[in-house]
């Protein structure tokens, strides 16, 4: 049996671990530079009448009208919090496949001899008493039918988030509740593709004859009908995927036709990925760079471009990365636009142990000395204590830093965010 445990609302879910005046109370987390709303809980939801899909300055007084309380998009937070749920989640098996921030599938071999609801309550349980995160539990014997079982958890309000799909009556039921658009991995050609011929349920799709699954919806079809028909073909992953690349990219928080301003956000945010590449124990063998206006804009004149730069010798060094990223801006920039993002990848990752050096080029391979003492300094006192000066003060910084005005403290990985009880 596969348990799927599905954090609720989890970005508005760990403001309020944080926030409980806000219990009950609606809540909705913003876009980078506070552009619009990405994600909300129940309550926010409710509120129908609200357009959220509209840009944030559009709906501003609507929301302080029905007391939405707003949060600028904290991903430190996030992330460290995901952290702490999948490791409750490791308390209940050795094999926990992680599958996004607030997801993950849970192997629960040989243990059908439990009784699995009250398993299923125990982990949701101990889940909220340990990190304060609500969220809901489906259990199946494959992983498509534990991800519906998982949905009906959430939407039927008796079942207090959490399903047992454990008999052959169960299954039917569960199909039966299920339109084709609640199948995980069905895309919306292929519900089109089925609606056509007349079939609208998960059930109904699981009496479509497999040849015709075979034939119109290719190997991804077979899948999912063999899984829902209770056949295991879906592998179980503990070990993360390998990156064939790591990148960021994002926008200023205004506007800027100013190239040093520009190298500087390129320089931090080539600090940022190449931290996590050394992380990993990986170099990369390419950078690429690409720089752009903002499309969305009728008033500016646009210009978008990109350059990849293949390295001497594959490295992680940031300080090589750096001076790399510079010469490969200037080579995309054009004086006189208004640029709204810069992005860096680096691609072709490779394991440091496989690292060739250059007998003509000692000095691309940099000072590795430096960046372990870079890295151990950062990890003790936290992030950006050192950083390279090319990435700027924390001054300059605020030029093309991301609008973030309504972000909470990072409670968890900052001494100085830590949340004070009874102040005052």
């Amino acid at each position: 049996m596969i348990a799927m445990v599905d954090c609720n609302s989890f970005y508005a879910s760990c403001e309020q671990v944080f926030r409980p005046d806000l219990k009950g109370r609606p809540v909705a987390v913003l876009s980078n530079n506070d552009g619009c709303i990405i994600a909300k809980n129940k309550e926010a939801k409710a509120l129908t009448h609200i357009p959220y899909r509209d840009p944030l300055f559009k709906i501003k007084g609507l929301l302080a009208q029905n007391d939405v309380t707003l949060f600028s998009s904290n991903y430190t937070l996030y992330g460290d919090m995901s952290d702490r749920v999948m490791n409750v989640l490791r308390e209940f098996s050795p094999a926990v496949e992680v599958y996004s921030i607030d997801e993950s599938f849970v192997d629960l071999s040989g243990m059908t001899h439990l009784d699995l609801n009250a398993y299923g309550h125990k982990i949701k349980n101990t889940i909220v008493q340990h990190t304060g995160i609500p969220v809901g539990v489906g259990i199946a014997p494959t992983k498509v039918l534990a991800k519906l079982a998982n949905r009906i958890s959430k939407k039927v309000a008796h079942l207090d988030h959490v399903y047992v799909i454990d008999t052959e009556e169960r299954r039917i039921e569960a199909l039966n509740w299920a339109e084709t658009k609640d199948i995980w991995g069905l895309g919306k050609k292929h519900v089109e593709r089925l609606a056509h011929i007349g079939v609208f349920t998960a059930y109904a799709f699981t009496e479509v004859p497999l040849a015709w699954v075979r034939k119109e919806m290719t190997v991804v079809g077979e899948r999912l009908w063999r899984e829902l028909n209770g056949e295991s073909c879906i592998p179980f992953e503990t070990l993360p995927r390998k990156k064939k690349a790591i990148g960021t990219a994002k926008s200023f928080g205004k506007k800027l036709d100013n190239l040093p301003q520009i190298e500087e956000a390129c320089a931090y945010y080539i600090s940022e990925v190449s931290e996590v590449l050394r992380s990993q124990k990986c170099c990369c063998t390419q950078l690429r760079v690409y720089l752009t206006t903002n499309y969305h804009s009728t008033n500016d004149v646009q210009h978008a471009d990109k350059t990849i730069v293949t390295l001497s010798v594959p490295t992680n060094d940031t300080f090589i990365l750096i001076v790399e990223a510079k010469k490969a801006l200037k080579r995309i920039y054009k004086p006189g636009f208004k640029y709204k993002k810069v992005g860096v990848d680096l691609l072709g990752l490779i394991p440091e142990e496989q690292v060739q050096g250059n007998l003509f080029m000692p000095e691309a391979t940099g000072d590795k000395r430096l960046i372990k003492a870079f890295d151990a300094i950062n990890n003790r006192y936290g992030k950006s204590t050192v950083s390279a000066g090319l990435s700027g003060t924390s001054k300059s910084n605020k030029e093309w830093e991301l609008i973030k005005e309504e972000r909470s403290p990072r409670y968890t990985t900052q001494w100085d965010s830590l949340l004070e009880i009874g102040k005052g």
